[in-house]
């Protein structure tokens, strides 16, 4: 049988209130008496009941995450963030993988609030009004991680993604080029499709350049995609000269695609990938990256959320961090 309550403050010789104010960090507890009862509980292997706290206090110190895919490496560095500062407040995490199904994603929402988490991280792609009904019938707070909504209804903590491609482009474009292929995520995605575009659109304007849609090619953020993009791109009669991809798995997609058909990176094409995960420093030549603060934004999320379950005072509930370019070998000098 379980130890109970009961069990360990019949081993200290105390009452179970004492007992409870141990194990709850009370500081009103002699240091006689709070040793009796740590002793007891190392004896007895008591370990305290979550579901019963929670329901005494209204609180299961526990937060829900969902995330599209716990296999990528710009998820896990989120991820990572979120669970250094959810531990730093005594929070434990149950995360949760939605595949960024839309279905998914609004049963793990409704999942999560049956198991009465106290709060929810959500990390996806396109926002729809569902989720958005979703999120404001929750009786807990959600904060967005790397995620828009559109309206900014939603508490979230992002990059400006218009901006930072468009500081890339520019930056190619100062450099000479005015053939720049880009290999952007679906439209309806508004971070790594949408925005990232707008930015391309607006550099490309600013510099009197004319858009070609042949310089467009549309991927799923695999490395695949970035290779299948790549092929198009060489079937060109007139190729870009540099390449923009959305995300740094496409980007290596790309790298290896001209690699295989006997291109040179940077002295054939330019290549600039976007999030700066590890992938960009495996790869050769070493990939010039958009960097975005994955491990930050999962952090600052988390610290977020953690004010709003506390109602701790939030001056700003849309959070936008710095972006910048990390040059690598992808690129010349």
């Amino acid at each position: 049988m379980n130890t109970t309550i009961y069990d360990v403050a019949r081993e200290a010789g105390v009452s179970m209130a004492t007992v409870s104010r141990v194990v709850n960090g009370n500081p009103n507890v002699k240091p006689a008496t709070r040793k009796k009862v740590l002793d007891a509980i190392e004896r007895l292997g008591y370990r305290p009941n979550a579901v019963a706290r929670g329901l005494a206090s209204k609180k299961t110190t526990t937060v829900g995450v969902i995330i599209p895919d716990i296999s990528s490496i710009f998820f896990a560095e989120l991820a990572r963030g979120i669970e250094d500062i959810a531990t730093m407040y005594k929070y434990n995490i149950i995360l949760c993988n939605s595949d960024q199904n839309q279905d998914k994603e609004i049963h793990l929402i409704n999942t999560l609030l049956e198991k009465q988490v106290d709060g929810i991280v959500f990390m996806g792609g396109q926002i729809t009004e569902e989720h958005v009904e979703q999120f404001k019938r929750s009786p807990v707070p959600i904060v967005l991680a790397a995620t828009l909504d559109t309206n900014n209804e939603i508490p979230s903590v992002n990059i400006d993604y218009k901006q930072a491609v468009y500081d890339a482009i520019t930056h190619l474009i100062e450099k000479g080029h005015s053939r720049i292929g880009m290999l952007s995520g679906t439209l309806d995605d508004p971070v790594n499709g949408y925005l990232k575009f707008l930015g391309y659109r607006e550099a490309l304007d600013n510099a009197g350049i004319t858009f070609n849609e042949d310089l467009i090619a549309i991927g799923d953020y695999t490395y695949d995609s970035g290779i299948e993009a790549m092929n198009t791109f060489l079937e060109l009669d007139e190729k870009p000269t540099a390449i923009f991809a959305s995300t740094d798995e496409m980007a290596l997609g790309v790298i290896h695609g001209a690699q295989d058909e006997g291109y040179s990176i940077p002295n054939d094409f330019e290549v600039v990938g976007f999030d700066n995960t590890r992938l960009a420093t495996m790869v050769r030549p070493t990939l010039s990256t958009v960097v975005q603060p994955m491990y930050d934004i999962g952090a600052v999320s988390m610290r977020l959320l953690t004010k709003l379950m506390n109602k701790e005072e939030v001056t700003d509930h849309i959070v936008v961090l710095p972006h910048r370019i990390e040059f690598r070998q992808s690129t010349k000098s």
